[in-house]
């Protein structure tokens, strides 16, 4: 990958740079799923914090849980779910705001004093179709979205899942800039579009 690929994944629609990763463990918690997704979607995020060389845990000291994943059929369910105007600020104005734009799923960060990621909030709306997905490749698909803090133009033209023969997977440039991401000597945080030289280096060696 050359350093203008890597730089497009974290240059946001107004043109700023900015990257960030988790600098805690992460601990999941998914609501509105059966017990049988619910193993499959810990399952993709287990698989993608592996592949990261990240760390999980049972529990967050601070936050108990810091990944919080919803999944619903109407965006006016949130406003019915108790606490979560606490959790979400002015959520009443992006439900509206969601609900207006059609949106299917909404990503919601918050950060260390160091700038890396702190907790997460997954909100995924089922429309045709997210639906129409094998569960197995919607929870990868939300697991690596989730694992770095991506540009929000980065998957809006191709997503991050890619297909090897018969299965579905992570798209190889993808996973290749993940694993980069998380190499001990890059920063948890940027905001310099010269991160990209750097993680771009990284995943060339890689290859």
């Amino acid at each position: 990958m050359t350093e203008t690929e890597v730089e497009k994944f974290f240059t946001r629609a107004d043109g700023s740079y900015l990257f960030a990763r988790w600098g805690r463990p992460i601990v999941p918690v998914v609501f509105g799923v059966d017990d049988r997704t619910l193993s499959i979607v810990k399952g993709a995020i287990d698989a993608v914090v592996a592949l990261a060389d990240h760390r999980m845990a049972d529990t967050d000291p601070e936050l108990g849980a810091n990944l919080v994943m919803f999944f619903f059929r109407e965006w006016s369910e949130l406003l019915e779910t108790p606490d979560l105007d606490r959790l979400v600020p002015e959520l009443e104005g992006l439900v509206g705001r969601l609900t207006e734009a059609d949106a299917n799923q909404y990503r919601l960060f918050r950060f260390d004093p160091d700038g890396a990621i702190k907790a997460a909030f997954v909100f995924v709306r089922m429309d045709a179709a997210l639906s129409s997905m094998a569960a197995e490749d919607l929870a990868l698909a939300q697991a690596a979205e989730s694992i770095v803090l991506w540009s929000d133009t980065a998957f809006r033209e191709k997503g991050p899942l890619g297909r090897a023969g018969d299965r579905v997977v992570l798209r190889p440039d993808v996973a290749a800039v993940i694993r980069s991401a998380y190499d001990p000597v890059m920063p948890a945080m940027a905001t310099d579009p010269s991160h990209a030289i750097r993680l771009a280096a990284r995943v060339g060696q890689m290859q």
